[in-house]
């Protein structure tokens, strides 16, 4: 119950961070939701987003202060 439950809430943050304007190639959106606390330096002072997709890493400048360029989620299947 509770891993149906964390998969209905990664589902919620989807939808809600896919209307922010960041693509991330070969990386799923859900992969890319990480809380700026939980962010893990990918990039390099001044990396530009291509840069840091480039590097198989996320990039979001929205919040200050936290890695812009860092380490995806990784991927876990969800069964109901």
């Amino acid at each position: 119950m509770e891993t149906r439950a964390l998969c209905l809430m990664l589902l919620v943050l989807v939808a809600w961070s896919s209307s922010a304007a960041a693509e991330y190639v070969g990386l799923s959106p859900s992969q890319c939701v990480v809380p700026a606390k939980d962010r893990v330096d990918c990039g390099y002072p001044k990396v530009t987003p291509e840069q840091c997709n480039n590097r198989g890493c996320c990039f979001d400048s929205s919040i200050p202060q936290v890695p812009w360029c860092f380490k995806p989620l990784q991927e876990t299947e969800c069964t109901f």
